[in-house]
């Protein structure tokens, strides 16, 4: 099994504890920091999770994956909220930013940047296109952003 086995399954078990408790999945990562690995669920609902909701989620997962049993590595479980700068993964991610102010940040360079902001006007499986407050149209393969996400005021 892989990193994306790992994060599949886990996404399996974890969608009817959600389903549940009314909260809904943004993301389920599995990544190794320094020498640990870490599982990583992150979930939300309207008007935001709690440290509450984490452990309910938390708890019950952990159940699951010790009955399973599938992750050969050690790993430390971690369920959280997305934070602000939320990144734009699934589709209704994207549907609830149609028109709202995304930012990219590429793997490569674009015009001597890798970080660019934009109102999202159009996605698919392998572009997104944002207009940029200059009134530019740039479209840029998903497969080279690193990330997407929702922009964030200060």
């Amino acid at each position: 099994m892989n990193k994306t086995d790992y994060e599949e399954r886990t996404e399996k078990l974890l969608l009817p504890i959600l389903e549940e408790h009314g909260f809904e999945l943004v993301d389920v990562e599995f990544v190794k920091e320094g020498s640990s690995f870490y599982l990583r669920g992150y979930i939300d609902k309207p008007g935001g999770i709690t440290v509450d909701d984490c452990e309910i989620v938390s708890r019950a997962l952990e159940k699951k994956l010790d009955a399973c049993d599938f992750i050969r590595e050690s790993y430390i479980l971690e369920i959280s909220s997305p934070g602000l700068g939320r990144p734009l993964k699934k589709e209704k991610d994207f549907v609830r930013n149609q028109g709202k102010e995304i930012e990219l940040r590429l793997y490569k360079p674009f015009e001597h940047e890798k970080e660019w902001t934009g109102t999202l006007t159009f996605w698919d499986k392998g572009t997104v296109t944002i207009l940029t407050a200059e009134g530019r149209e740039l479209s840029f393969q998903r497969a080279e952003t690193a990330l997407i996400r929702e922009a964030v005021e200060w």
